[in-house]
């Protein structure tokens, strides 16, 4: 049993390298495209995090993207100045400032997640079944 169990965990090992090595290895493509819309990772990251109906206080973004509320702000204020979010009011409480997308944030984030999503080639080269498995085995991880 134990051996069972070092054989799992060496294989799950060697999946996450493996699919860590892909994303590594596709970075070049995410780079281009987000060149292609003057955006840096970061900008990325905040785009995804924000929508245009519900807003987020500086802190939960601060939270979420784990840095401190300095760096938050700084993020916010280059989307901002790109036209792509704006900080509003909160309805019940003035003191307190939400950031939501604009619609240009909106457009970009959708044109830009379009980009991200592309087929890699590499991923047309395996043939219909391997590309189920690999959904399959996905979905799940996804889930959890």
């Amino acid at each position: 049993m134990a051996t069972s169990a070092k054989t799992k965990a060496a294989r799950a090992r060697r999946v996450w390298e493996l699919m860590f090595d892909f994303l590594i290895s596709t970075a070049p493509r995410r780079t281009a495209v987000l060149g292609r819309f003057e955006l840096t990772p970061n900008d990325s990251r905040a785009l995804g995090s924000l929508d245009p109906v519900t807003g987020r206080t500086m802190r939960s973004l601060a939270e979420e993207w784990r840095c401190d509320a300095s760096n938050a702000t700084w993020i916010v204020d280059r989307l901002e100045r790109a036209g792509l979010a704006e900080r509003r009011n909160k309805p019940n409480d003035r003191r307190v400032k939400l950031v939501v997308l604009t619609p240009k944030g909106a457009r970009t984030k959708a044109e830009l997640m379009e980009a991200f999503y592309a087929t890699p080639p590499q991923l047309l080269e395996l043939d219909n079944a391997e590309l189920e498995t690999l959904q399959r085995a996905l979905e799940r991880l996804v889930k959890t």
